[in-house]
């Protein structure tokens, strides 16, 4: 078997003052869904927080196994009081989102509302997928 040049799914924690927030890039899926459950358990719990945010902008790739974890995380998020936030998510994540019909649950952040910060690794990972044959969203809508 040959191993992969680059890990399928990062995720950078950074952790404030009664916030953390989760910077995940790469793909969300079955294989990898289990790393973010478990940094985001482990961030509850040692943490704290008030508010949980999870940075999408760089995610690519979202199957059901990753609707599902950050369904878990919403609950485990819940049960303790604690604000989910989903920043930046991708058009393809917010369609997933308002056709399983569970955009309500989460508080976003658009990518331009937010305020600019270094990510902890340097560039980027190639642009989200056009799924679902949508254009990409404007400001305005």
């Amino acid at each position: 078997m040959t191993a992969l040049p680059h890990p399928l799914i990062t995720v950078a924690v950074e952790a404030g003052p009664r916030t953390v927030r989760l910077r995940i890039g790469g793909d969300l899926d079955y294989d990898t869904s289990g790393e973010l459950a478990a940094k985001a358990e482990a961030c509850l719990g040692a943490h704290g927080p008030d508010d949980l945010h999870l940075d999408c902008a760089d995610l690519r790739v979202c199957d059901s196994m990753g609707v599902s974890t950050l369904l878990l995380i919403h609950r485990s998020c819940a049960a303790r009081g604690v604000r989910l936030h989903l920043d930046a998510p991708p058009p393809f994540l917010e369609r997933i989102l308002a056709v399983t019909g569970i955009r309500h649950l989460f508080e976003t952040t658009a990518a331009d509302e937010q305020p600019e910060q270094a990510h902890a690794d340097e560039g980027s990972g190639p642009a989200a997928p056009a799924m679902y044959g949508l254009p990409p969203r404007t400001p305005s809508g």
